[in-house]
């Protein structure tokens, strides 16, 4: 198999050419903005919205690239096009895109240590199969959180809307909920006491009384597949809100669901060793992977299984 490419700020270069160097502010203070796509039969979903989310998390945190956002586009679909022929038929590619301010001049400042070429922002993108085997057994038996002390980061630390590689929060949350639960993953509530997300997905609930029910949009991260998910339901005229939710309420809620780029909807079917409604995947979670298969014309789940044993 050829090697797959990726892009360093505009060039295209085989994958395992790509490096940051060691000086680079995304190393140094994990101050790197990213986007995650996906491909569903080779192509990018919802790529100008994950752009538009990329530029709201590039001003927080005052960069500006040399590019447009139409380039920058482009250079994904053309890395997209490369590294998706190398796949076998019906498989599919994630796609990240990130950007750091370039060098940490407190680290870099002995004169001639930056190349030229490395004195401004980074953008790189790369793609890597999907790694289906880590969420295709979810899809059967549901997903198992554990609630954990480890906060959601307040808006006074960083704008909710800001995009980020920093995340060690994620990363100790699922150290204390894999402490309860090795199966588990973490479930975050805000500074407030509020539910905010799972590591690295968003949740949301489904109340007989209230339909579809998400945490407030101005407290999260704005989420693509969420956004996505709502107008299924309001196609389908399912209500759906946006409000604070109590921690004690998921517990009382028919479903509780995830969603992220990769595998769209996930069902949870176990909070704190406790069943969440049949503790078996439900229905309206079936009913929301059969709006994201006919909006794609692909059976997520069939596609997950046909590639989970992939190396």
């Amino acid at each position: 198999m050829s090697e797959p490419l990726a892009l360093w700020n505009g060039e295209f270069v085989p994958a395992s050419k790509v490096s940051v160097p060691i000086y680079d502010g995304g190393f140094v203070q994990g101050s790197t903005v990213a986007e995650q796509v996906r491909t569903f039969s080779g192509d990018l979903f919802a790529l100008d919205e994950h752009l538009e989310r990329l530029q709201r998390s590039l001003d927080c945190i005052r960069v500006k690239l040399p590019y447009s956002l139409s380039e920058v586009r482009q250079w994904m679909i053309r890395l997209v096009e490369n590294n998706h022929a190398l796949l076998d038929e019906g498989d599919d590619l994630a796609l990240c895109l990130f950007v750091t301010p370039g060098p940490y001049l407190s680290f870099a400042a002995a004169p001639g240590i930056v190349p030229s070429d490395r004195q401004g922002p980074a953008l790189v993108m790369h793609t890597y199969p999907l790694p289906f085997r880590n969420w295709v057994k979810q899809y059967e038996v549901g997903e198992q959180l554990e609630f954990v002390e480890v906060r959601e980061v307040p808006a006074e630390c960083w704008p909710a809307a800001l995009k980020c590689r920093s995340r060690m929060h994620y990363y100790l949350a699922d150290i204390q909920a894999r402490e309860k639960n090795p199966n588990a993953r973490a479930l975050l509530l805000d500074i407030h006491g509020y539910l905010a997300e799972a590591s690295t997905a968003s949740v949301f609930l489904y109340r007989e009384e209230e339909g579809f029910v998400a945490p407030r949009e101005e407290d999260v991260l704005p989420s693509i597949s969420l956004r996505t998910l709502r107008r299924f339901a309001e196609d389908r005229e399912i209500p759906w809100v946006h409000r604070r939710i109590q921690p004690e309420e998921v517990f009382d809620s028919q479903e509780v669901l995830l969603c992220s780029t990769s595998p769209c909807v996930l069902p949870v079917t176990q909070i704190d060793r406790r069943p969440i409604g049949t503790g078996r995947p439900g229905n309206r979670w079936q009913e929301l992977m059969e709006c994201w298969n006919e909006h794609l014309r692909l059976n997520v789940v069939e596609q997950a299984k046909s590639f989970a044993a992939r190396s």
